[in-house]
């Protein structure tokens, strides 16, 4: 299956399973996918994620969730930068998300990296998406 928005796909499994109260969500792999991945689990808000293989041999990631007191850690995720309008940002302009209580997942030159990453770095870039 072609998709046109890989990372929003992602974005919109975890979504879906969580409101399902899923364990764990598969992705098909990407090296983008596998970064913001990383990002969201040094962050905090999914236990973790591994490569599998689906059932024609094609290499996926294994999303296990997070969950508090019953409810998601992820309350909100949203896609800011889409393949139809990119949204690109300056170190001194990057978005803050409720006030720093969560994170924009940005992708600079130097890898994809969280807001706060990205400030201590100083360096901007594409803004993928934010979690709260």
């Amino acid at each position: 299956m072609f998709v046109n928005d890989p990372i929003g796909d992602m974005l919109t499994r975890i979504r879906n399973a969580q409101m399902r109260h899923k364990s764990t969500v598969r992705t098909p792999a990407s090296k983008m996918r596998e970064r913001v991945l990383k990002v969201l689990e040094d962050e905090g808000y999914i236990r973790g994620y591994e490569t599998a293989k689906d059932k024609a041999g094609h290499p996926e990631f294994e999303v296990s969730l997070k969950y508090f007191d019953g409810e998601p850690v992820i309350r909100e995720l949203k896609r800011v930068s889409t393949p139809g309008r990119r949204v690109y940002s300056p170190v001194k302009e990057l978005p803050s998300v409720r006030q720093g209580l969560g994170v924009a997942i940005v992708s600079t030159p130097r890898g994809v990296m969280s807001d706060a990453q990205a400030r201590a770095d100083n360096v901007g870039g594409e803004v993928l998406c934010t979690v709260f």
